[in-house]
């Protein structure tokens, strides 16, 4: 039976190595996983379970380009993240095997929207899933991916460090994160993790330029101009 009207294509990242695209799926976000952005937000964190919101898979923003500020906000905030994408449903017994790699991520927030949804007790879905709120650098496959030590993670804004942690300072560590998510959705392929940031979030501008990385992946991109 035909639809009434085409829906875009299924949005999709590079792997590293390969030709084929990873099509994603789904988008699950951690909430507070570093104390230390935890604090600057004003907040502590729930060390009882981890806490998540979702952005729509049409969120995503492939990595190099150059976007509008997005509409409704006068404070959109940068956020660099570790992201964990999955090829397989998660087994609690052996959740990294469910992991296809990993990549670099910056979750865009329109802050002063998040606020507003925070002081009435609202869904922060306006201030969290929005077009292009999901900036994503190419996926490097898990067995490709050699950890050296403890990986850094950062954000670079015009060229100036801005953002500067480890994924050691994690509080839910990647395999904590699967085993619990699966215990509230069926994960499967093509659902990406984006693991929270480190402290240091802040604000672009028309002109802002950000470069993001995680040791050993692929960085990730994006520059702004006004709408």
């Amino acid at each position: 039976m035909p639809y009434l009207f085409d829906l875009p294509p299924v949005p999709a990242l590079p792997v590293e190595g390969d030709a084929s695209l990873f099509p994603v799926r789904r988008i699950f976000c951690v909430g507070r996983n570093y104390a230390a952005h935890a604090a600057e937000m004003g907040a502590e964190v729930d060390r009882e379970a981890p806490w998540y919101f979702t952005k729509s898979a049409h969120a995503v923003c492939p990595s190099g380009a150059e976007i509008a500020i997005p509409r409704g906000t006068q404070e959109c905030h940068y956020e660099i993240e570790l992201v964990v994408a999955l090829c397989a449903a998660v087994a609690p017994d052996n959740p990294m095997a469910a992991v296809f790699g990993y990549g670099c991520g910056i979750d865009l927030t329109r802050r002063d929207l998040q606020a507003a949804a925070k002081a009435a007790r609202r869904p922060w879905d306006t201030g969290k899933d929005f077009d292009n709120a999901a900036i994503l650098g190419p996926l490097t496959p898990g067995p490709a991916w050699r950890e050296t030590g403890d990986p850094s993670i950062w954000l670079d804004h015009n060229g100036a460090r801005v953002q500067q942690g480890r994924l050691s300072d994690m509080v839910w560590s990647v395999p904590e994160l699967l085993v619990h998510l699966a215990g509230l959705y069926d994960l499967c392929a093509g659902d990406l993790i984006m693991t929270g940031t480190p402290a240091g979030v802040g604000p672009v501008a028309p002109g802002s330029h950000l470069t993001g990385g995680v040791t050993g992946l692929s960085p990730v991109h994006v520059t702004f101009r006004m709408r």
